[in-house]
């Protein structure tokens, strides 16, 4: 697998630098840049004027996407082909085909492991070793030293129970290992992506949950399919698996807990993305839900990570589950006297202007207790998007009542108190 394909030939380096001058070789690099311009125009057109940084095919500008390396490749092949059918000996060309590969298989492991892992620092350590690979591969092949390198690891090998392993099989197979799972994780994105698309929340629990199956299972058979180009023998995974088990009955039993409560809760959809709900004394709304654990993200900016088992073992209040409307309420202390009567319709109407507050239900105005200073009224109104918060539609409630009273002239009534002194007769 690390050989070079047929149609590339090793490159005369020497003849290559002797070559330079001549007529011929001026017109292949003319040709080369042409095929290099074209390659940069066809990307610009068909990415459009938008920008699409989680693009594998465009990235993040033109030239570092894989469509870009792929097209060139595609137009430098022909131009080279066809110099061969007019007996033209192609040799710029016969070094620009193994860069364009390998910029290629560069660009094509970076941009998918940065889809994949966006967030990931050792990613970055990873497209560092991927990109020396590569480049390293080309110099031996350039260089014609591959063939004696791969000779020499194939000279280096020892015995693995009833098999015989060499240094170069290993090497092949890590390519090998490495390429699969870069297209498993890129075929994997793609299918999350599309399966995450759109703004609703409606079904987005039930896409989260097939996007993680379907990553997890193509992981699966991805790991599968490069142990198996790796070489090794998938039987003997047997004992692993059998140990793999036993720890996670032990030592990762917790884990393994989180993630099966995960596929639980998506799959029940007990709770989803967007519901608002208080667990542990925390109030937020759901913002996302993984295999492991769920984020909770507070009305003041605060987030919460609660481990998925948490969420099915304790009791958790939802406020958007069945029904999306939420109660809230304040209280209002007016001085004895007040006539009540005129007082609450007005206070009923002022509540149901403010902006958030539903008309059906109505508000409502009770006297809920005969206080030491004064009546106290409890008011109570019902909101449909308790993900915008609490406090902001409360205080616009209050501002309402305050301006209801300082219009009829009714003062909230502050503690009094009687003070007694008693005085001795000498």
């Amino acid at each position: 697998m690390l050989s070079p394909p047929a149609a590339l030939q090793p490159v005369d380096l020497r003849s290559l630098l002797t070559s330079l001058g001549r007529p011929g070789t001026l017109a292949e690099l003319a040709l080369l840049a042409a095929c290099l311009l074209l390659a940069w125009g066809g990307v610009r057109l068909l990415r459009g004027p938008q920008r699409r940084p989680g693009s594998v095919w465009f990235g993040e500008g033109v030239v570092d996407g894989v469509l870009f390396p792929v097209l060139a490749l595609l137009l430098a092949s022909a131009v080279r082909f066809g110099l061969a059918a007019l007996d033209v000996p192609p040799v710029v060309f016969g070094l620009a085909l193994p860069v364009l590969l390998s910029l290629m298989l560069i660009r094509l492991g970076v941009r998918v492991l940065r889809v994949a892992f966006p967030a990931s620092q050792t990613v970055r350590v990873v497209e560092r070793t991927l990109s020396w690979g590569v480049w390293l591969w080309l110099a031996l092949w350039l260089t014609g030293l591959l063939p004696t390198v791969l000779k020499e690891l194939e000279s280096i090998h020892w015995t693995v129970g009833s098999s015989q392993v060499s240094l170069r099989s290993l090497v092949e197979g890590s390519f090998n290992a490495a390429l699969v799972l870069v297209l498993v994780l890129w075929v994997s994105a793609a299918v999350e992506a599309r399966l995450l698309k759109g703004g609703a929340t409606a079904n987005l629990s039930l896409r989260k949950i097939a996007a993680n199956v379907v990553r997890a299972g193509l992981l699966f058979v991805g790991l599968m399919l490069a142990l198996s180009a790796a070489g090794i023998d998938l039987t003997a995974l047997g004992v692993l698996g059998g140990a793999l088990g036993v720890g996670l009955g032990f030592g990762l039993q917790k884990l393994a807990a989180n993630y099966v409560s995960g596929f639980v809760i998506l799959a029940e959809r007990s709770l989803r993305i967007g519901d608002v709900v208080k667990v542990d004394n925390f109030e937020g709304r759901i913002t996302d839900i993984n295999t492991r654990y769920t984020v909770i993200r507070a009305f003041d900016g605060r987030e919460s990570i609660v481990p998925n088992e948490l969420l099915i073992t304790q009791r958790i209040e939802n406020s958007s589950l069945a029904d999306p409307n939420v109660l809230l309420g304040t209280q209002l202390l007016v001085a004895y006297g007040t006539e009540l009567d005129a007082l609450m319709p007005q206070l009923i109407t002022a509540i149901g202007a403010v902006p958030r507050v539903l008309a059906e239900p109505q508000p409502w105005v009770r006297l809920e207790n005969f206080a030491a200073d004064g009546l106290a009224l409890r008011i109570g109104f019902w909101i449909a998007d308790p993900h915008n918060g609490h406090g902001n539609v409360c205080s616009d409630v209050n501002l309402a009542l305050l301006r209801v009273l300082n219009a009829l002239g009714i003062e909230i009534p502050f503690p009094q108190r009687v003070l007694h002194r008693h005085t001795r007769r000498s």
